[in-house]
């Protein structure tokens, strides 16, 4: 059968390739009303290998949390320490680390930047199913206190709303806050906020009691139509992949994109809910950890960057933020590259520009801004 969501694409389409890892909420859904039974009539999907990819930066893992291992990629245990906050979506972590010329972590440290952590965030099991996004918000604070805050805050797609949360909470405990085709203002048209409206909440809550409490990242991969195709994942990569390195690239790509990570039910609900839905964080209605939240308290400098081709979050939502925040004026500093959303982490072109930019942005003395400002 056909599926077709409201723009009149296909799902197994680019833009859907370059966004399941932030549309996962709703394609899902989108794809249940349609395809409740034709998911389980699919082989499925590739199991990956028999270990997980490995990691492209050497690292350690400094701490073992219940929702995520926080890991180590230290130069200089002097050096001011910034933590990628990774999203927690469909796949693993190494979307901020996926390969040499396609890791934020490897830009990062390339930059000057010699103390990065990351966020390895676990897949859910039965016990973590009722954890909330105040679980994760907490497990974060408690990393940030084990780095040594404050600590500059790397958000990147659905892990850019958690950490312009966790600012806005600890405002104290955040130096600089870079966030990454993040999703905050869901007011602003975009595919999200198109299926936002029209996608009925009953569905979420079918997916979540289908997977015993839990939504099964294996059974949100099932829900797209095909494999992503070569010519998808070149832009993603932002490279051809006709050469030797290429077709490693793409082998790697493909194993990937089928290591898929369960979440938690009521983590998700409260997104598809408070976040997607309602869109709390922006409208300044949304509770983290027993305080209400007011992103006029972020004040530390923000850098914003977005996709020029990004679907998903187009860079007018990506922008938009600076518009939330009590950061001054002068200490925003915003880019968009030509690049769809997997193309910010992932892209070749990306991590030649943009990334190194950040790394000054984030090594930089903004003394002589403040004095300007004043």
């Amino acid at each position: 059968m056909d599926l077709v969501d409201k723009t009149g694409k296909q799902p197994g389409g680019p833009d859907h390739v370059q966004g399941d890892q932030l549309l996962w909420p709703f394609a899902a859904a989108r794809l249940a009303l349609d395809a409740c039974f034709w998911w389980m009539e699919r082989g499925p999907a590739d199991p990956p290998a028999d270990s997980s990819l490995p990691w492209t930066t050497p690292g350690t893992v400094a701490l073992e949390l219940a929702t995520m291992r926080l890991r180590a990629c230290v130069k200089d245990r002097s050096g001011q320490p910034a933590l990628v906050c990774a999203p927690y979506a469909l796949h693993r972590a190494l979307i901020a680390d996926f390969a040499p010329g396609h890791s934020v972590v490897q830009s990062l440290q390339n930059g000057g930047v010699d103390r990065v952590y990351l966020t390895d965030w676990r897949s859910a099991t039965p016990d973590m199913r009722y954890l909330s996004i105040d679980s994760y918000l907490g497990d974060l604070n408690v990393a940030i206190d084990e780095i040594g805050a404050p600590v500059d805050l790397v958000g990147l797609c659905q892990g850019g709303w958690l950490s312009l949360l966790y600012a806005a909470r600890f405002p104290a405990k955040v130096r600089r806050l870079v966030l990454v085709g993040a999703p905050v203002d869901l007011s602003i048209e975009s595919s999200l906020s198109r299926l936002a409206r029209n996608a009925p909440e009953l569905v979420y809550d079918q997916l979540v009691a289908r997977g015993g409490g839990n939504v099964s990242g294996e059974e949100m991969l099932r829900f797209w139509s095909r494999t992503p195709s070569r010519e998808d994942i070149a832009a993603a990569l932002q490279r051809e992949l006709a050469d030797e390195e290429g077709a490693a690239l793409l082998a790697r790509f493909d194993r990937w994109n089928v290591e898929t990570l369960d979440l938690p039910g009521t983590y998700y609900l409260e997104i598809v809910n408070r976040i997607f839905r309602e869109n709390r964080i922006a409208g300044g209605d949304f509770v983290a950890l027993g305080r209400r939240v007011d992103l006029k308290d972020v004040k530390a400098p923000v850098f914003l960057l977005a996709g020029l081709d990004d679907d998903v979050v187009p860079a007018t939502q990506a922008l938009a933020t600076a518009a939330l925040v009590g950061t001054p004026p002068a200490f925003i500093a915003a880019a968009s590259e030509p690049s769809n959303h997997l193309g910010l982490f992932m892209g070749a072109r990306t991590h030649a520009h943009a990334w190194p930019r950040i790394a000054q942005w984030l090594r930089g003395d903004l003394s002589g801004v403040l004095a300007r400002s004043a």
